[in-house]
């Protein structure tokens, strides 16, 4: 008897040990992958800023060239207007760049995981800074023909820079509506709290196993925006949450006449194995 009952002890603590690993293994793996996410949003942004100075390092170089442009110098023998008409054809090239700069910014913006609403600001200020140097050239312009310094040909790259740039900012108040719904609809989760029978009836719950019917009601469910709503009144004095998520993640707390909340306090923990959560209650 002594013998059988050391067994049966050995047999349950191999069991406890397995468990427990295959847990562990289970925390790490989800532990990797939040860390290969980070990686990727660290790599997007690096991409994004040094395009960001690139586009305000020629800027700056438009700002010099501008100060460039004398007109005093242009004098009736032309003296001076050879140096600035390059420098005036530096300004549109330098324009010309930095446009499309934006537009590769715009498009890395469309597919970026990182923080859109952050991105989408630094693009606004760039394009205002475009818009305000659109006036400044076109400022100078007038003064250049007013010295009748300027030639037809650049006459009309300037005016066609200043639709582009009309074109760039209607393009972008687009944009800034698309990546509004694109962030709506990647924050969008839903949650459904009911007792077993309840969640049986919905194909929720099958044979004890969650959301693997995929006839399950999807109607059933509640929809929130995972940036805002981080409180779940459940009215039940029995919770218990069946979908998987981070520990560290939420809390499960009771109010005054002991009923459970729960309390998201790590929404992108909480929501990044499944934008589902289901909770069975009595």
């Amino acid at each position: 008897m002594k013998k059988l009952f050391i067994l049966a002890l050995s047999s349950m603590m191999l069991t406890a040990c397995s468990t427990e690993k295959a847990q562990n293994d289970d925390a790490q793996r989800q532990i990797d992958s939040l860390k290969a996410v980070n990686a990727n949003q660290a790599k997007e942004l690096e991409d994004f800023m040094q395009i960001v100075d690139q586009v305000n390092e020629g800027f700056r170089m438009i700002k010099e060239a501008e100060g460039r442009v004398d007109i005093k110098d242009a004098n009736a023998e032309g003296v001076g207007k050879e140096q600035i008409a390059e420098n005036m054809q530096f300004i549109d090239a330098t324009m010309k760049q930095n446009r499309e700069l934006i537009e590769t910014l715009k498009k890395k913006l469309s597919s970026s995981s990182a923080n859109l609403s952050s991105l989408q600001k630094q693009i606004e200020l760039l394009e205002k800074e475009m818009t305000e140097q659109k006036a400044r050239i076109q400022e100078l312009e007038i003064q250049l023909q007013e010295r009748d310094i300027v030639i037809a040909e650049q006459a009309q790259t300037i005016t066609q820079l200043n639709d582009d740039v009309n074109t760039l900012v209607a393009e972008n108040e687009e944009k800034t509506a698309e990546v509004a719904a694109q962030e709506k609809e990647l924050n969008k989760a839903w949650f459904v709290f009911g007792t077993k029978k309840e969640l049986k009836e919905q194909k929720i719950l099958d044979n004890g196993d969650v959301l693997k019917n995929g006839e399950f009601n999807k109607g059933y469910f509640t929809q929130v925006d995972i940036r805002y709503d981080k409180d779940i009144r459940l009215y039940s004095k029995s919770a218990k949450i069946l979908t998987t998520h981070p520990a560290g993640s939420y809390q499960l707390t009771k109010d005054a006449s002991g009923e459970y909340e729960l309390h998201i306090t790590n929404p992108t923990q909480f929501w990044g194995t499944s934008k589902y959560l289901v909770v069975q209650v009595k």
